[in-house]
């Protein structure tokens, strides 16, 4: 393997931490602090932070103690739980402005405990009543989904130019929802233009209070209405698809920039004749955006599944909040899910029906745009997350060909390499999600940007070394540059050295890479920063995709023995990984309004830090997070933005 040494390639599991040490303090991080006044110097003046803030210390960010192999955890197991880590407090943990419950924060409230454990009796043995309430319930959404799976325009509809079909919210209160003589009058004066003498209510986004629907005949509260439906075609029979829904361990892994936690609370029916039909489950699930700015979607549910006929499968879930009613409900989850139909080929055609209810009060104003109009938490998403599983499975099993650089991953290194990516990406999107788990915190304002946001990691345990703690920090910012060139900018290796603090003014290639699909840009790769041609600083695990909701680049620091061990076919669960990277969501829903889309880019750093503690965190580490976050903001701002005008100067 070129450049990556000779002690990988047996393959074996006994990871050297001496070569682990030497690879990450052999100049990749002793002068990070330089690199900081030295980028500084090129820069406008950053408005987060005055001059004597951007001090840089390596022992205050860790960053000379990297993550290290740990061969005696299943770092599977860790990545699941935050089991081992208490609930962190800041230096001040009186002060209001750092409790889960405040302004600051995007956490879900903690009321579900009580609600799970209503559940759990519903769902017992002599809870007969609650048990029928909620087959009812489930078997009512079930046909609503059919109906509202099968039916197109006028329910559905296309807003401009949009990809996207949202739900016409007259024409659904008219097919779902029962109400008296003077609301279908309402309606129909609606409908042609007549003068509105009555009550104002915007159907495309809330609906009134006292209104029901046959299904989950749930009382409103002035929750914002999300609708949406996607038809894609899978790589996938229905019956394989059916169980990644079914099964909650796989449902949560395959979607994991989706779905944060879940839990099956219990199965009210069996499936019958060994199969899902008929299947009714009983869960609760939080759905999140990859940033701690967009607040994480707590719902009870049962989950159904069912075979319509031959070929054809539903997956509906449903809201259980009315059986168990609690003040102050953000979020309920009505008829949602999919129709799974088989194709002649193999494959699958699936509709998904998305639709919900949200109270979107506390939500960043950057995303209020792509998140009030449905887009960020689309059936797009769900369709295109099942399509990228597949187009894992594919690569994973392909015969293995050489890189551009020729080196030659063989197929066991190529299935470690991209099951280790998997692990850094699923572990990416929980650690910066606003679930219940993560306490998030924001920076003193005397010292940072207000919407940068911090919270400790799980402890990093290393065989006969003191525990390490670990921080994760991030920050969103709008940019007026389309998605796709801004995604172009951050994977790709001639520009990692205009943003990368420690690829600086360094040589950085793609040593080797595995594509994922059939579009080149979604790839896992390996990444190699040089300080002179013989001479490797570090190496990047990286995978970067994107889809029509979003754009992903996400990296970490990774040992040299152990990457030569991994691409020979090592088992990838001894690596242990900090993930760090980028999310890019368009600012506004694509084909919407005639000004051009941007972008939002949310960067997020985890790295060890052994200075800070639960209970206490120096000054300097907190000015050090505001340090690293506007520097490479203002790095990427500054690059892209004169790429951008260049680009745009030649075409004119």
């Amino acid at each position: 393997m070129e450049n990556m040494g000779e002690n990988g390639a047996n393959g074996s599991d006994d990871i050297q931490e001496d070569n682990y040490e030497e690879q990450f303090n052999n100049g990749g991080f002793d002068n990070i602090e330089n690199r900081v006044e030295a980028m500084e110097h090129s820069m406008e003046p950053l408005p987060a932070a005055s001059r004597d803030e951007i001090e840089v210390d390596d022992n205050q960010l860790g960053l000379n103690h990297p993550p290290e192999m740990n061969p005696e955890e299943d770092n599977d197991d860790i990545s699941q739980s935050n089991e081992d880590v208490g609930s962190p407090s800041l230096y001040n943990p009186q002060s209001p402005t750092n409790s889960p419950g405040s302004e600051s924060s995007t956490n879900v409230r903690t009321d579900h405990v009580q609600r799970a454990s209503d559940l759990l009796m519903a769902v017992s043995v002599g809870a007969e009543l609650n048990k029928n309430k909620i087959i009812e319930q489930a078997m009512e959404a079930m046909e609503e989904l059919i109906q509202m799976a099968s039916k197109g325009e006028p329910l559905w509809q296309r807003k401009g130019n949009s990809t996207i079909e949202t739900l016409n919210g007259l024409q659904y209160l008219r097919g779902f929802v029962s109400f008296d003589p003077t609301m279908e009058e309402i309606i129909r004066m609606v409908e042609i233009g007549e003068p509105q003498c009555f009550p104002s209510f915007d159907f495309n986004n809330e609906f009134p209070q006292d209104m029901q629907t046959s299904s989950s005949k749930l009382e409103f509260e002035p929750l914002h209405i999300e609708a949406s439906r996607e038809i894609g075609f899978v790589n996938m029979n229905p019956i394989d698809i059916v169980e990644l829904l079914m099964d909650s361990k796989q449902w949560s892994t395959i979607f994991s920039n989706i779905v944060s936690t879940t839990t099956l609370l219990g199965v009210i029916l069996d499936g019958t004749d060994g199969s899902y039909n008929g299947m009714l489950q009983v869960m609760t699930a939080e759905f999140h955006q990859a940033t701690p700015l967009i607040p994480a979607r707590q719902s009870y549910f049962a989950r159904y599944c069912r075979k319509l006929n031959y070929g054809t499968w539903g997956v509906v879930d449903v809201s259980l909040e009315n059986l168990f009613p609690y003040p102050q409900v953000q979020f309920r989850r009505r008829p949602s899910g999919c129709l799974i139909q088989e194709m002649p080929n193999g494959s699958s055609k699936v509709t998904w029906v998305e639709h919900v209810e949200v109270d979107n009060r506390s939500l960043h104003p950057i995303f209020l745009p792509i998140v009030s109009s449905g887009f960020a938490f689309s059936a797009k998403r769900w369709i295109a997350m099942i399509n990228r599983h597949c187009q894992w499975l594919a690569t994973s099993m392909a015969t293995s060909t050489p890189t551009d650089a020729g080196v030659l991953i063989p197929q066991s290194g190529r299935e470690s390499l991209l099951k280790l990516a998997e692990r850094m990406t699923r572990n990416f999107f929980m650690n910066i999600s606003s679930c219940t788990q993560n306490i998030w915190m924001q920076l003193p304002k005397n010292i940072g940007g207000e919407d940068i946001r911090f919270r400790f990691g799980n402890t990093l345990a290393v065989p006969r070394k003191p525990p390490s703690s670990t921080i994760i920090f991030t920050t969103s910012l709008r940019l007026p540059i389309p998605t796709k060139i801004l995604f172009d900018f951050l994977r790709h290796e001639h520009s990692r050295n205009k943003w990368d603090l420690l690829s600086n003014e360094r040589f950085v290639r793609e040593l080797a890479y595995v594509i994922n699909g059939e579009n080149p840009e979604n790839r896992v790769s390996v990444m190699q920063v040089n300080s002179s041609p013989n001479k490797i600083e570090i190496l990047y695990l990286q995978e970067s995709f994107t889809d029509e909701t979003g754009s992903y680049v996400i990296y970490a620091p990774i040992d040299i023995f152990a990457m030569s061990m991994i691409l020979n076919g090592g088992n990838p669960k001894f690596a242990a990984v900090l993930p760090s990277g980028f999310a890019i969501l368009p600012d506004k829903p694509p084909g919407q309004g005639e000004e051009p889309v941007g972008s939002i880019l949310t960067i997020a750093f985890h790295t060890a830090d052994r200075s800070s503690t639960e209970e206490y965190i120096p000054p300097a580490t907190l000015r050090t997070i505001d340090a690293v976050l506007t520097t490479t903001a203002a790095s990427i701002k500054d690059a892209i933005i004169a790429d951008w005008s260049e680009m745009q100067f030649v075409k004119t």
